[in-house]
């Protein structure tokens, strides 16, 4: 039995495949288009579903769509009364978009596919928990959702057993730990939905200087977690900006212009929201742990993204284990919809042995094999070397040692918003320049940005604080500290992005400047050509961690195709590229044709 997930008309639109159970495809629709984030019908990652699997959609037996329309406008509509007539503009321009489309989700599925199959509506934090559950490795489990909003719901958690979840309680509109976060990304400059992670990498830069601002006049906070906020300093209600002037008064100024220049303020503006979303979260998880006494706890929706705040979590210890669904926001919900729809809604049995999850580590898009890679070489002329599968391990790892900047096209496109070793960028993590070189050199982005590690999985203790697999790159932990390097008093008193310049251990260029690293842990199993070069790396030269970044640019999609791959390698300052088993080198390759003032391309957010 085959069923589609659909999550659309949001923010990163996404389809998923699943065969009596299996997660088989699934993929973002801006990888197709080239859209950053793009929220439209995700035709295209359907197609790819469905070519995957060689089937057509005369054999899909059910589509589920992550949630339900008309709920989400009974919200619209009931928002709009409570504050009337103020909002009418946004009201406006919002009725538009529902009553043009929103609104009849099913017939746009059964028009844009030609599909006249039964169609399921979960709604969107059902989508949220499904996700999280059923994708786990887990027999039974609490659930916790949080994101800026569904339907009503913002937060919510419950209980996961065998195939069926329960949510107990929620947290409703307007009042949102999401909406509170993306209030701050906005007001620092940033784009909502797409910024936030830049606020929590912003935030070891400073100094919590306003979390009690925060605590005092924007958000009223209990024991359990429950909140509520003071929507007299927020305007999403009723405009088209997160916050209001008595938000700007309140703190200041007005928001930061986009590409200004980060000021400490800002900083510190980012690391008090910071402080306070990881108490609520706290707070929330030690509620959820007393109410269900369970012992597993699973994380889904946009602010379970915050891999700090899942870290500082795990270390707690109020759960014996957590699972994060790695597409944990609005995408993902397109995975959680169809194991929704096959497990509680048609009531199927599931098996979990709280080991393994059923994401198959996240390489659920399109693969090229090295036939097609070949073609498209050998077609457009583009100069490579073939490298036998014994070579390929050590020319790579030889490359990383020579401080090379390296792009790594490999298997399955990763489903989600991390690079995982298909779509990747690599370097040296011992470089105290790779840090630098990556952020101006190669993906155009401002130069406060953390890289990530990838750490082979069973030395991962052996460099981090850490005693647990992170697969999905969304745990944060610090460095050992027989890792860590001693400063002097002058490196020590640096301030602010000055930072930036001082190494802290043995692999500055993915060490934060608070010590800590969000860890990808590679395991032989999931990714094993990944593994292997990991491998020939310590073998050859004593260390098993290498910087991974997403295979993109600033304000692109990471890469799907081979064609994409080229272009992104060949408009920026990248070394080599390694597609399948065939290495190109920068040096060898022509000029792009047209290609002087491509950077104008790129929408900088």
């Amino acid at each position: 039995m085959y069923i589609i997930g659909i999550s659309a008309f949001y923010h990163d639109s996404a389809a998923c495949l699943i065969n009596n159970g299996e997660i088989v495809a699934a993929a973002q629709e801006e990888r197709f288009t080239r859209k950053k984030q793009d929220k439209s019908f995700p035709i295209n990652a359907i197609k790819f579903c469905l070519k995957h699997e060689n089937i057509k959609i005369e054999d899909i037996d059910y589509i589920s769509y992550y949630e339900k329309p008309l709920l989400k406008f009974d919200r619209l509509i009931k928002t709009y009364l409570t504050y009337a007539p103020l909002g009418f503009k946004s009201f406006e321009k919002a009725m538009k978009a529902w009553i043009g489309e929103k609104l009849y989700i099913k017939k746009i599925i059964k028009n844009e596919l030609n599909y006249n199959g039964q169609i399921v509506f979960p709604e969107h934090h059902e989508s949220h928990a499904s996700s999280a559950f059923f994708a786990s490795p887990f027999d039974e489990a609490a659930f916790l959702t949080m994101d800026g909003v569904g339907e009503w719901s913002t937060s919510s958690y419950g209980i996961g057993k065998a195939n069926k979840i329960q949510v107990i309680a929620d947290i409703r509109f307007p009042h949102s730990l999401g909406m509170l976060y993306s209030a701050f990304t906005s007001y620092a400059g940033f784009r909502v939905n797409s910024g936030e992670y830049k606020v929590m990498g912003l935030a070891p830069y400073g100094k919590a200087k306003f979390k009690n601002l925060i605590y005092e006049y924007l958000i009223d906070v209990k024991d359990d977690g429950s909140f509520k906020m003071n929507m007299d300093y927020f305007n999403y209600c009723t405009g088209f900006t997160m916050t209001n002037s008595k938000f700007h008064k309140l703190f200041g100024s007005s928001p930061r212009k986009p590409e200004s220049k980060i000021t400490q303020r800002d900083m510190d503006l980012a690391r008090s929201v910071q402080e306070v979303t990881e108490e609520v979260v706290m707070k929330m998880a030690k509620h959820i742990r007393k109410v269900t006494g369970m012992r597993r706890l699973c994380l889904a929706g946009g602010v379970a993204l915050n891999c700090v705040a899942n870290g500082k979590l795990l270390r707690s210890g109020l759960f014996d284990e957590i699972w994060i669904q790695p597409a944990a926001g609005d995408a993902g919900a397109a995975v959680g919809c169809a194991l929704f729809t096959w497990y509680q809604y048609l009531g199927n049995q599931r098996k979990a042995d709280n080991k393994s999850d059923f994401m198959q580590g996240t390489y659920l898009g399109p693969e090229f094999k090295n036939g097609s890679i070949e073609s498209f070489l050998k077609k457009n002329k583009y100069s490579f070397q073939a490298l036998t599968d014994e070579e390929l391990p050590e020319k790579i790892a030889d490359l990383i040692a020579d401080e090379k900047v390296i792009g790594w096209f490999q298997g399955r496109m990763e489903f989600g918003p991390r690079a995982l070793g298909s779509r990747t960028i690599i370097g040296d993590a011992r470089s105290p320049e790779m840090q630098k070189t990556m952020n101006l050199k190669i993906k155009y982005r401002e130069s406060f940005r953390p890289f990530a590690p990838s750490v082979r999985a069973e030395n991962i203790s052996e460099y981090f604080e850490i005693d647990c697999e992170s697969p999905y790159m969304l745990l944060v932990a610090n460095i050992q500290k027989d890792k860590q390097v001693n400063m002097s008093d002058e490196q020590k008193s640096c301030f602010g992005l000055e930072k930036l310049n001082v190494a802290r251990s043995e692999v500055p260029a993915i060490t934060h400047v608070d010590y800590s690293a969000r860890i990808h842990s590679v395991n032989e199993k999931t990714n094993p050509r990944y593994h292997a070069m990991l491998t020939k790396f310590n073998d050859k030269y004593g260390c098993p961690v290498i910087v991974n970044t997403s295979f993109n640019v600033r304000g692109e999609p990471i890469v799907c195709t081979p064609k994409d791959a080229y272009i992104c390698f060949m408009r920026t300052e990248m070394d080599y590229l390694i597609m399948g088993n065939y290495l190109l080198d920068k040096r060898k390759q022509q000029p792009l044709a047209g290609d002087s003032d491509w950077r104008s391309e790129f929408e900088l957010d």
